[in-house]
């Protein structure tokens, strides 16, 4: 795939630019829409064949950080675990043994720091070069192109990021000290941000098939057409959620394009994380499953920040089956799935910013790139405490972040999705029948429009617009501020 990719590449730009040129464009633009063109104008931007050899390599560069990740064999408790194993232990009530399992997975990185930190300077150094020789001046507004942003630019996206921290950062802020009044500690160190009661962390109840059967249930009573998705997912064997030695680190949805098939691959560890899978990577298979039958193969997936949305919002829809799996710690769910979503906005832009920097200014050294993602934590994580992971006090936590590696730019999409997911949330405690309605129409249209456009089409407001984000992250707090937290 690393070698042949590139190529396939060349043959897809070919076809674009004969469409582009086709004599009857103007009966293909009223039979398609003009969004294909305007896809395919945009992708012949992002390709060039004197980039081939660059791509080869960069392919084969993300091969090996998703290996070098995968192979991982932390030597913890008398077991050999590899990255998602022993992610129940960094959960864990116990908090020595959360430091402990903390402590030992930051040791598995800092064995890799050099390995990583050389794959990612490889990396950033050849994406400048295919910038350069396709005619721009950095990598960042090619970035822009190859992640398909047609009706938004780097400009919107720093006014969001600035609004972020004007808005969310304060909310994050409290959030992290209610977390730890909660807990009761001095002060929360790296091996606390992802326990969040004394009780511990909700777990799903039941073995990894019968929450898969569960999961057959939430379906079924979801919706006729949930029912029809999940019951297609089981029937072909198109969820592999079980964790095994040697499998990647990693959760994602794709597909089987040839039989236009969704695919889920995650790993469950018995955390709540699970459960996520099931309605996070749902999402994306359900939005696909329901879009597959185009006949233009481009609009069976929109850009990342609209697919984001398909499977936050499904998170949210969600939630009246959560007792089903967490029983007696379903409340407990709810208040840490909706604090964890806001928690997550200022990292997602602090990988986001730093991403601009380092492709603004491609020769950093790696010390240099460890200073500037340090700056972004004091920016967007204030209250980050990491004083005790030599590892992460140096400013390599984002080295675990594969989107980094694998996806430049690729995280924004996340923020800018949760903005309009939580606007499900607001529709589905108001009229579940309209916020469904809504959220189906999203999943039908596929990749038929531009993100912007598809959100107009599920009736939300832009996650640009003036005062949205606002309401929106105040109408969160109020929920969350309404929760009694010191009863779990």
């Amino acid at each position: 795939f690393s070698e042949v990719l590139p190529i396939n590449e060349k043959l897809t730009t070919e076809f674009y630019k004969a469409i582009l040129d086709a004599k009857f464009k103007t009966e293909l633009i009223g039979k398609y829409g003009q969004h294909l063109f305007d896809m395919a104008a945009l992708n012949i931007k992002g390709f060039d064949p004197v980039i081939i050899e660059e791509l080869k390599e960069l392919n084969k560069l993300a091969n090996e950080y998703t290996k070098v990740k995968g192979t991982a064999e932390i030597d913890f408790k008398g077991e050999k675990l590899n990255l998602p194993g022993i992610g129940k232990y960094l959960v864990d009530a116990d908090r020595s043994v959360r430091q402990e399992a903390d402590t030992a997975r930051w040791g598995f990185f800092a064995s890799k720091q050099k390995e990583l930190d050389k794959l990612y300077d490889d990396m950033v150094k050849l994406r400048h070069q295919m910038a350069q020789k396709m005619g721009y001046e950095k990598f960042t507004d090619l970035g822009y192109v190859l992640m398909g942003r047609i009706d938004y630019n780097r400009d919107m996206v720093r006014s969001f990021r600035e609004q972020i921290v004007k808005h969310i950062v304060p909310i994050a802020t409290k959030l992290r000290e209610r977390q730890r009044r909660r807990l009761g500690y001095d002060q929360l160190m790296s091996w606390d941000l992802n326990f969040n009661f004394v009780s511990g962390n909700p777990k799903p109840k039941g073995t990894p098939e019968e929450i898969l059967q569960k999961g057959r249930k939430m379906y079924k009573e979801l919706s006729e057409e949930t029912h029809q998705f999940f019951e297609h997912m089981l029937k072909y064997d198109l969820l592999d959620v079980i964790n095994r030695p040697g499998k990647a680190d990693a959760g994602f949805c794709w597909e089987l394009s040839n039989y236009k098939h969704p695919f889920i691959f995650a790993n469950f560890n018995g955390t709540s994380g699970d459960i996520d899978v099931l309605t996070h990577e749902a999402g994306h298979a359900f939005q696909y499953f329901s879009s597959n039958n185009t006949p233009v193969i481009d609009y069976r997936w929109p850009t990342s920040e609209a697919c984001e949305i398909h499977s936050m919002s499904m998170e949210f829809l969600c939630y009246p089956w959560m007792e089903m799996f967490f029983e007696e710690d379903a409340e407990k769910y709810f208040f840490s799935h909706m604090n964890n979503s806001i928690l997550f906005l200022p990292y997602g832009c602090a990988v986001d910013h730093f991403q601009h920097i380092i492709y603004e200014n491609p020769e950093m050294t790696p010390d240099e790139r460890a200073k500037a993602w340090k700056e972004m934590e004091d920016l967007y994580l204030p209250d980050r405490n990491e004083s005790g992971i030599e590892y992460l006090d140096n400013g390599r936590f984002w080295q675990k972040q594969g989107h980094i590696y694998e996806m430049p730019f690729y995280y924004i999409d996340y923020v800018l999705a949760q903005i309009c997911a939580f606007q499900f949330w607001q529709k589905n405690q108001k009229d579940s029948k309209k916020a469904w309605e809504d959220y189906l129409r999203l999943c039908k249209e596929g990749g038929k429009q531009p993100f912007l456009k598809l959100v107009e089409l599920a009736d939300l407001k832009s996650p640009f617009e003036d005062g949205v984000l606002k309401s929106v992250a105040e109408d969160i707090e109020r929920h969350l501020d309404q929760i009694d937290d010191t009863k779990f």
